[in-house]
């Protein structure tokens, strides 16, 4: 019986998400930066982070400068933008992840880390955006582009809000205002 529970264990790990991904937290995950380095979830543990699902060529796209405002006007108390280009909505963000970066710097002057291009919907999704759908219910799902995802200071899921929600939607404010660390859930 305990050859058996043995023998199992290293299957049911490979099938596990690694880390604190495991445990329920979305700092077990990892991207990698539009820069191709590393650009691991839990190097923002004590933040809040807004995941978004960013698209160059979408009618939705100059949600971007409202992304830098947000990003400026609440850094220094702990927040991040984590921009995710996706071609995964209309054929929307085709470039590499080159001339992705060169149009988010040249248009809107973004400074908030953003992540190569991923696949963020469907099987092949990311594991980060399987496990937040997973976690909050297929409603939570991006069905389109500049789809938010807020994580509180502990990794925690504390909500989503769909492409409609600007960067400066009330709700959306309120939200990251209660994830800030050291701010009561």
């Amino acid at each position: 019986m305990l050859r058996a529970a043995v023998l199992a264990l290293p299957l049911a790990l490979l099938a596990a998400p690694s880390g604190a991904a495991a445990a329920g937290t979305a700092h077990g995950f990892a991207f990698t930066s539009i820069e191709g380095k590393p650009l691991p979830l839990d190097r923002f543990k004590g933040k809040a982070l807004l995941v978004v699902n960013t698209a160059s060529f979408c009618g939705y796209t100059p949600q971007y400068a409202g992304l830098q405002r947000l990003w400026e006007r609440y850094r220094e108390r702990g927040l991040v933008v984590l921009g995710v280009p996706s071609n995964d909505f209309g054929g929307q963000e085709p470039g590499t992840d080159k001339e992705v970066k060169e149009f988010c710097e040249v248009n809107y002057r973004i400074t908030f880390p953003l992540a190569s291009k991923q696949r963020v919907k469907g099987e092949g999704a990311h594991p980060f955006y399987r496990w937040a759908a997973a976690r909050l219910g297929a409603e939570a799902a991006p069905r389109w582009n500049f789809h938010k995802y807020l994580v509180g200071p502990e990794g925690e899921l504390r909500g989503w809000f769909p492409t409609q929600a600007t960067p400066e939607d009330p709700a959306l404010l309120r939200a990251v205002e209660a994830a800030l660390p050291g701010r009561k859930p």
